[in-house]
């Protein structure tokens, strides 16, 4: 089994659907999978959420969902909808979110 850490950072959200679609698939197949929302991709959970996207909520039920970076959710104006979303706000790495803690970890990362 392995552990992959999928950092998405595309705001497009047809690209980030494969991003979630992998997760999935990896999950599904036994591995160990996690999502981090970095740079543009910010804006995509609270759109996510509010449309009930099917891929969306299913990666988020299945805990698949590492967190969101919080100084770009702040610098794209979309803080306080993430924030609501219950999700981790991460900020290890000067206010973004880091892969650092997911190397030390095990994970394999892919940005996307």
């Amino acid at each position: 089994m392995k552990k992959v850490l999928l950092y998405g950072m595309t705001g497009e959200k047809m690209c980030f659907m494969h991003v979630l679609l992998n997760a999935l698939d990896l999950h599904a197949s036994g591995h160990e999978a996690r999502v981090v929302f970095e740079g543009a991709s910010v804006k995509l959970p609270a759109a996510l959420a509010k449309e009930g996207n099917p891929v969306y909520l299913k990666a988020s039920q299945a805990g698949l969902l590492a967190g969101i970076c919080l100084a770009c959710s702040k610098t794209l104006g979309v803080y306080e909808e993430n924030l609501a979303l219950g999700l981790p706000m991460l900020s290890d790495m000067s206010g973004h979110a880091g892969i650092k803690p997911f190397l030390e970890a095990g994970y394999e990362v892919i940005s996307i």
